[in-house]
């Protein structure tokens, strides 16, 4: 999803001050009521886990809602305002940790899952032309701290955090990070974030070119380097060719034993034509132990080609992926979409894993889904995931995987 030195923010800085300035968005702010909104996100989800070797299955049918408002900004100079979410999920049937919080014990199966969660937050939020200041808990969307969104529930963190658009084409971000709520918790750090400090950019060169480098700290944990270049080549009309890299540096590494330093990398080729589109993607892992993400900055922190059931991340891996997307709206259908996909991955030390020699893994992935356009379900999003994992990595185990999702946002305000 989203090497390079400092060089390319000086080189995007140096590019956006030849610009002419754009318009200051809190110039044009309507107020704090005006330019609210209220949003309601519903999300039925069923997944079905099947483990095999001896490892216990998860099947877990959950109803979400997502209530989210955001206020606009106050006029003036200045602008003030006020972001505010609140969580509720209910367990209709089974239950798993990432979604809701008890469980069993392994004398204790099926185990005694909380019947409910919910959690609520808010944030104050500060505007000065193109610059946001936001302090308190909120939702993130960065390559090295990221909220998990994956489950029922979404992450949150709590914190300082600052998005600049004053040069057009280059969006800058900085924060402070000193607590992690994750899915399946109403806990406000559960993950015991000391502190998270983040840094970075993306700088879009031109409408086809962009590249992206962010840096973080976690104390006590690691500290991390992310770099991303975007490249959309046009063919034709209805032809393009995409290139995507990827590349995490991730040093310092306090929470495993005997390990200093981790790369990971990947690069894929998207060939699109018309309503398909063709994928090729190979990624790599090298260093003293695998990738490490979710020690408090996010479970979704892994902008890589070759994460699917498995994030084919394990230590000294090399993977491959060839996959497949469909939109179907060229066929007359709009809304339906197909995406399907195989990956192996070798290479893999089993040994760092309490293994022997080279370890394996392989994922069959499809998806399949369609959002109603009209009618009194339009908005609705139904979507169906299916992913069968095979591996001898004993850090891992085989699993066929089921994830059925009915989504459904209202605009309240």
């Amino acid at each position: 999803m989203k090497v390079m030195k400092w060089s390319v923010i000086a080189m995007a800085v140096a590019a956006g001050t030849s610009q002419l300035a754009f318009a200051s968005a809190q110039s044009e702010s309507k107020g704090f009521v005006d330019d609210a909104s209220l949003d309601l996100l519903l999300r039925n989800t069923y997944w079905n886990r099947d483990h095999n070797n001896g490892n216990h299955d998860r099947k877990t049918w959950a109803q979400g809602f997502i209530l989210t408002f955001e206020s606009g900004f106050t006029q003036g100079p200045v602008g003030f305002g006020v972001d505010a979410y609140g969580l509720l999920g209910l367990r209709l049937d089974g239950g798993q940790d990432d979604m809701f919080p008890g469980g069993p014990t392994d004398s204790e199966l099926p185990g005694d899952w909380a019947d409910d969660l919910s959690e609520a937050g808010a944030a104050v939020k500060m505007r000065l032309s193109n610059t946001t200041l936001k302090y308190g808990n909120q939702f993130v969307n960065l390559p090295v701290i990221a909220s998990d969104d994956s489950r029922l529930l979404p992450e949150a963190f709590t914190g300082t955090f600052i998005t600049s658009t004053e040069i057009e084409g280059l969006e800058l971000n900085a924060g402070r990070f000193t607590a992690d709520s994750p899915m399946g918790s109403p806990a406000r750090d559960d993950n015991g974030l000391k502190s998270l400090d983040v840094f970075g950019g993306t700088y879009a060169f031109t409408d086809n070119l962009s590249a992206s480098l962010y840096f973080s700290d976690v104390e006590d944990t690691y500290d991390k380097k992310y770099a991303n270049i975007n490249y959309v080549m046009p063919l034709a009309e209805d032809q393009s060719l995409t290139f995507d890299f990827n590349y995490y540096k991730t040093d310092d590494i306090e929470i495993v034993a005997d390990a200093d330093d981790n790369t990971i990398w990947s690069l894929s080729a998207k060939y699109a034509i018309g309503s398909h589109a063709f994928i090729l993607a190979h990624q790599r892992v090298s260093g003293d132990t695998g990738y490490l993400y979710d020690n408090g900055d996010g479970g979704g922190s892994i902008w890589v080609a070759n994460s699917f059931l498995s994030d084919f991340n394990f230590k000294d891996e090399r993977s491959w992926q060839a996959s497949y997307e469909l939109d179907f709206s060229g066929y007359g259908v709009p809304g339906l979409a197909w995406k399907t996909a195989y990956l192996r991955g070798d290479n893999i030390d089993a040994a760092f894993y309490g293994g022997e020699g080279e370890a394996t893994e392989r994922e069959i992935f499809n998806q399949v889904s369609y959002t109603f356009q009209n009618g009194a379900a339009k908005d609705l999003t139904l979507r169906a995931r299916n992913s069968i994992l095979r591996t001898n990595n004993p850090a891992w185990n085989d699993v066929n995987e089921w994830r059925l999702y009915a989504i459904y946002p209202l605009n309240i305000l």
